[in-house]
């Protein structure tokens, strides 16, 4: 089988399409369209730009930060150079950031913007590996020291090689750093089924790169062909939605409740005719929606009355999600059936994955053809699900992680012998192969 590294998948899409937009970057006019040559050039630059400051294979690289290009273009040139990658999240204190920070022994640190650096500063003397931290408005200084620099090699990157470090939350303890290989977010990226990406599509990312959810979304698009556009502030979803348009939509369970009950919300303050409307074009959409999932036609006077709601209801609430979007994707809680047959009466169907940061946030998926609300879907290919004998729910996959970072007794305690991940989540299986979280 050919040797696959991340950097790789952005490679192929360079390969494949380089005039086409890679990325949508927010500016103050607008969102500007950067293409995967340019996106690979700034890439390439920082790459080399790293290597000039000293950053070799296996350094590891903290990143805090929104949701931003800059972001992604770190994730891909740290990678690209065979060293780590570990994400802060941008609402981390900085005694937050100083326990990952030294338990990682981060040999650079680059933050979004002053309020971030300072952060980073203000613990910094207390992080002997801790060389520099570097605001994102010196990176054009970086790449051009990359520019001065193209006698600079790499090392080879090989799959099994650690590419990222993701910490986990922490709730029962200190946040554990799940090392992530090559293998694990290649494997993880390029499951992702084409009905769910695919070129052309507009994937709208405000998810935290720090997570291992906002990761697998943008890594995917590289393979897919997507373009990702960026909304680092998440109350300027609306005017995103409206300017961007997207087709895919990935996020948590609060983003669809929010629309969910912002619309019947509005459709209960109408009062009167709207209001009667509004409900009588919900109950027609959930009917119609119930006999599609269950396989059966759909009455004739069904049909007709769908399509009137469409104009008086469905079309108006499409519209506020950009009037483009052909697909949601929840994960990282459970959505309620309600809110999922809502959104698939208008028209958009929300699916929901499972998957944990010990899986690259990858194991299985509903499909936007093939789905069955109430579950987390199929196992993704390559991946295997079994039941433990209480109800455990065990992963083994290629996207399985390579254990918790300077923990092997916590790595001891996930894995069984054979290499099966244990979730620690009970779920159930159907005939179907459908999985359900219990």
């Amino acid at each position: 089988m050919e040797r696959r590294t991340a950097p790789e998948l952005w490679r192929d899409a360079v390969r494949d399409a380089p005039a086409e937009p890679a990325y949508l970057e927010e500016e103050a006019e607008g969102w500007r369209p950067v293409s995967w040559d340019e996106a690979a050039e700034r890439i390439e630059m920082l790459a080399r730009g790293l290597l000039a400051r000293g950053v070799r294979y296996g350094d590891r690289i903290a990143v805090l930060s929104r949701t931003r290009l800059e972001w992604i273009l770190l994730d891909w040139a740290v990678m690209s150079i065979g060293a780590v990658v570990v994400g802060l999240y941008p609402t981390s204190s900085a005694k937050e950031c100083e326990y990952i920070l030294e338990h990682c022994e981060a040999v650079l640190a680059f933050a979004e913007d002053e309020e971030q650096t300072r952060k980073l500063v203000s613990v910094r003397g207390t992080l002997p590996a801790l060389r520099e931290v570097i605001p994102f408005d010196r990176l054009e200084k970086l790449e051009a020291e990359g520019r001065l620099a193209k006698h600079l090699q790499p090392e080879p990157v090989e799959e099994d090689d650690l590419a990222t470090l993701i910490y986990t939350s922490g709730t029962t303890g200190p946040p554990k750093g799940c090392m992530l290989t090559h293998r694990n977010l290649v494997t993880a990226a390029t499951c992702v089924v084409e009905g769910v990406q695919r070129p052309g599509d507009v994937v709208l990312l405000f998810l935290p790169l720090a997570h291992s959810y906002g990761r697998l979304a943008h890594q995917a698009a590289s393979h897919r062909g997507s373009t990702v556009a960026f909304v680092a502030d998440v109350t300027r979803m609306p005017e995103a939605l409206a300017a961007l348009r997207p087709t895919v939509l990935p996020a948590v369970p609060r983003v669809y409740e929010k629309v969910h009950a912002n619309t019947l919300g509005e459709i209960e303050r109408a009062g009167g005719l709207r209001r009667r409307i509004g409900l009588w074009a919900l109950g027609v959409g959930a009917r119609a929606s119930r006999a599609r999932r269950d396989g059966t036609s759909v009455p004739v006077f069904l049909v007709l009355q769908e399509r009137l709601a469409e104009r008086l209801v469905f079309a108006k609430v499409r519209e506020r999600l950009g009037g483009r979007l052909r697909l949601g994707i929840s994960g990282a809680a459970p959505l309620s059936t309600d809110v999922m047959e809502f959104f698939h009466a208008l028209g958009v169907p929300v699916i929901e994955g499972y998957g944990l940061t010990e899986t690259a946030s990858s194991a299985t998926v509903n499909e936007p053809e093939d789905f069955r609300i109430g579950t987390v879907g199929r196992p993704v290919e390559g991946a295997e699900i079994r039941l433990a004998e209480d109800g455990e729910i065990l992963i083994r996959s290629d996207s399985v992680f390579a254990g918790y970072y300077k923990e092997p007794e916590a790595t001891a305690a996930s894995l069984t012998d054979d290499g099966w991940l244990r979730t620690g989540d009970v779920g159930e299986v159907d005939p179907e192969g459908f999985v359900r979280i219990t």
